[in-house]
């Protein structure tokens, strides 16, 4: 792909373009093993979604349990400001309950989908391709005759034959689909080919310009959130994501890292979001809270590790200018200062800095036994923390004038 000409040409066309981010948070999110919510706890999230500024909330599976039904209907009636999303499959029975799920709703968007590969057609479905073809638009039609917004999925949409996709969706918006989602529902493509997908699509299905297209990538070879920025090159303008990049399997694309991707890289990715990103940090942290399951140490944009600094050459550049090491401000995301953290790896300067922080100064010389005794503590330590400090600037103060 011509990541240069499309940059240029991006900036060229006018101002920056917005794009959609719609959070499955609640309802794909919640269907990893261990996240599930009950309606309340739905419901707290949801609010905090509204006010970190997504566009479509999808709220749930209807269908799927009572609870998950009150859910949605608790949630469609409490945030009115944003777009409140059911799935159902496409059967009149899934496309009913979640209309009706959905009544309080002041933006209605129905989220309907069908399987289109041929190995979901005959493994999971015994059905034909024609046949397929057939109830696409009757189930669209119907839930157009309930819903004003419909969102129709091409499930395993990277693994069905091109031609025939196009066929499915030409039918879809023939019916009254507003949206069209091309998910990658196993994390199977790769950027360069997803992106060719969606350009494909764009110009192949007809009335392609007054749909909106929409991505859902799963990140089972780790590639979501790179799937889903290559897709908007193509003509993506809806992009489906989770809190944390929960969801089944290995889960989906990680909105925090996409909001602040779009942020970060503006001469990249000319769009705007409406996310408001001091408010990822806390909407993170009550995912955590809800479902007992902390983010990994290192993960991006929210881990605990995310602006934490332990090597001595990083904590330098650092200490010198947060320019060398950081290509955003914890402040930017919500989150306090970046943490100098003191074990085997730091150097000398940040050990000065913590010291001094904690009131101690040092010579030459005593600053050289320090960080000697420092090092042999760190090597048995994972991390040293200022009751460690204040005891090694203590025993090795040679003379009252050595502690400050």
């Amino acid at each position: 792909m011509n990541w240069t000409g499309w940059r240029h040409g991006g900036y060229a066309a006018g101002l920056p373009e917005n794009v959609r981010i719609f959070d499955t948070t609640l309802r794909d999110g919640e269907q990893a093993p261990g996240f599930s919510m009950n309606p309340d706890e739905k419901l707290r999230l949801a609010l905090e979604l509204e006010a970190l500024g997504v566009d479509v909330l999808e709220a749930g599976f209807p269908i799927a349990s009572a609870g998950d039904f009150e859910g949605v209907e608790r949630i469609a009636r409490a945030c009115q400001s944003v777009r409140v999303a059911a799935l159902a499959r496409a059967t009149p029975g899934d496309i009913r309950r979640a209309a009706e799920a959905l009544r309080p709703a002041a933006r209605p968007l129905l989220h309907v989908f069908m399987a289109t590969s041929d190995i979901h057609l005959h493994h999971k479905f015994h059905k034909t391709r024609a046949q397929v073809l057939e109830e696409v638009p009757a189930m669209v039609a119907l839930g157009r005759s309930l819903v004003a917004e419909v969102e129709f999925s091409a499930e395993d949409a990277t693994r069905t034959d091109p031609e025939y996709l196009v066929a499915v969706l030409d039918a879809a918006v023939a019916a009254g689909a507003t949206t069209l989602n091309i998910p990658d529902t196993v994390g199977f493509t790769v950027p360069q080919e997803y992106a060719a997908l969606i350009a494909h699509l764009r110009s192949r299905v007809r009335g392609a310009d007054h749909i909106i297209f929409s991505v859902h990538c799963h990140d089972d070879l780790g590639l979501a959130v790179a799937n889903s920025l290559a897709a908007l090159a193509a003509g993506a303008r809806q992009i489906e994501c989770a809190i944390n990049g929960i969801g089944e399997r290995a889960g989906n694309a990680a909105l925090e890292e996409i909001a602040v991707a779009l942020h970060v890289r503006q001469e990249m990715f000319p769009y705007t979001t409406n996310i408001v990103l001091e408010k990822l940090h806390a909407t993170s942290q009550l995912l955590t809270e809800i479902t007992g399951v902390a983010v990994q140490p290192n993960k991006a944009i929210v881990g605990r590790n995310a602006f934490a600094h332990e090597a001595g050459i990083h904590q330098d550049g650092m200490l010198k200018s947060p320019l060398t090491y950081e290509i955003m401000t914890p402040r930017t995301v919500g989150r306090g200062e970046h943490e100098m953290v003191l074990g085997k790896h730091s150097g000398r300067h940040a050990l000065q800095v913590r010291l001094a922080h904690l009131g101690y100064q040092f010579d030459t010389t005593q600053m050289q036994a320090v960080y000697e005794r420092f090092i042999v503590l760190a090597d048995r330590r994972k991390v040293i923390d200022d009751n460690d400090l204040h005891r090694i600037a203590r025993d090795l103060a040679a003379t009252p004038a050595a502690v400050s």
